[in-house]
């Protein structure tokens, strides 16, 4: 049997498959109140979620429900979080990855930890001839001008929850009754877009899994100074 120390150490993946995002936000929590109490490893669990807009404390719903999204027969579900910021998008082809994982044990601080969790995606979009970038000024994942790849992560007591979304065939029209980030829907691009052809979701999962259990932290943060 694993000793603590080994178990602090290891990160499981867990493919939740397609999930609404209520049930996925509700194991989240479980698995983040886990990891606080005990001496359960970090874990990385993956889900595709059906149509859905997320919002915080700060968002404008009143302006979400007031604009009414490409096809008025289109129903998504509207869910409110205890996260700060506005809304959010999630859905079909889009690869949602949410790490339960000691920031401190892993990177040292929030800020490495969030351009770790950058490089995961740019090294998972490579081999498709994608080359990701750091914004200046942004969290996520850049391609020219294009936003591929939102991150908006969580802490307690030093563990991390919610998580990241890359677009891999995303239906981005759905972007477009919000301001993602607070940016324009039209920024927000997909791996399918880019390319100009089919990715299979599969390839996407296990290339970031590749990835995820391979890339040093250190790797990420070094000679970066940018903050957010």
């Amino acid at each position: 049997m694993a000793d603590l120390a080994e178990a602090r150490t290891t990160t499981s993946i867990i493919d939740w498959g397609l999930l609404p995002y209520l049930e996925a936000h509700s194991r989240q929590l479980a698995a983040l109140t886990s990891r606080i109490a005990g001496p359960s490893g970090d874990t990385v669990f993956l889900v595709e979620h059906p149509h859905v807009y997320t919002y915080g404390r700060g968002s404008n719903f009143a302006e979400l429900q007031a604009k009414r999204p490409f096809d008025s027969d289109m129903r998504v579900e509207l869910v409110q979080v205890e996260r700060g910021g506005g809304v959010t998008y999630h859905g079909p082809g889009q690869l949602v990855a949410y790490p339960i994982i000691d920031v401190r044990q892993k990177t040292g601080d929030l800020h490495r930890f969030l351009r770790w969790l950058e490089e995961v995606i740019i090294q998972t979009i490579a081999p498709w001839g994608l080359t990701g970038e750091h914004h200046p000024t942004h969290t996520g994942v850049w391609i020219e001008g294009r936003k591929i790849a939102s991150i908006g992560i969580a802490v307690r007591q030093w563990i991390s929850y919610h998580g990241l979304a890359l677009n891999v065939s995303t239906d981005l029209r759905y972007f477009g009754a919000i301001h993602p980030c607070g940016l324009s829907p039209e920024v927000m691009t997909s791996m399918e877009q880019l390319t100009g052809r089919t990715i299979a979701m599969e390839d996407v999962r296990k290339e970031f899994v590749r990835v995820l259990r391979t890339l040093r932290a250190g790797v990420a943060t070094e000679g970066m100074a940018r903050r957010d």
